[in-house]
């Protein structure tokens, strides 16, 4: 199942939806073109630490674990802040953020300044969801390999880890975000 289906599932491209005063066809179309950036970023941000998955499992915590998917999700408006904090950790300036979001425009035909707004929460979104199922909260990964498992699963095979991510890799490698963040540096120049 892919990641957009499970936010889907629960509720979360609904909420980004109404939140944003767009359709969940827009909501989901964004979602589909800006994740693989997402989780580009946390499979980068797993191997830049030195206890791996592990660490990243603690980089989750202290973005504020579990309660960024709930903060989506609940009923009150959504506090970005903490969604821009999970960005900067991943994607380290708010400039790659901006070229996520150019990019997914230009991939989903969607507004670049919608794209910004909804990136901080499908990041929330996505770290959340990692967190809980890390922490063991909800239901367990489908593989049942903890984070490592849930972050290969999410990144492997289907429509996000082709498309739009293998679009980016302009270098074969198959992590978009190295890229990206290549993409960003020319543009601040």
């Amino acid at each position: 199942m892919q990641i957009t289906d499970i936010l889907a599932q629960m509720g979360g491209l609904q909420s980004v939806a109404r939140e944003l005063g767009v359709s969940e066809a827009q909501a989901a179309s964004g979602a589909e073109a800006l994740i693989p950036a997402i989780l580009g970023g946390f499979k980068k941000q797993a191997q830049a630490q030195p206890t791996g998955l592990e660490g990243l499992g603690g980089v989750l915590g202290q973005l504020g674990g579990g309660g960024l998917l709930d903060d989506v999700l609940g009923s009150q408006p959504t506090n970005v802040s903490r969604g821009n904090d999970v960005l900067g950790q991943i994607f380290g300036s708010k400039d790659v953020s901006r070229t996520v979001a150019q990019n997914a425009a230009s991939q989903s035909g969607l507004d670049t300044n919608l794209l910004k707004k909804m990136l901080p929460m499908l990041a929330m979104l996505v770290a959340g969801y990692m967190a809980k199922q890390q922490g063991g909260a909800g239901q367990p990964s489908p593989g049942g390999g903890g984070l490592g498992g849930l972050l290969g699963g999410l990144l492997g095979g289907g429509r996000e880890a082709s498309g739009f991510a293998s679009m980016l890799d302009l270098n074969g490698d198959g992590n978009p975000l190295d890229d990206i963040l290549q993409l960003a540096r020319k543009v601040v120049r």
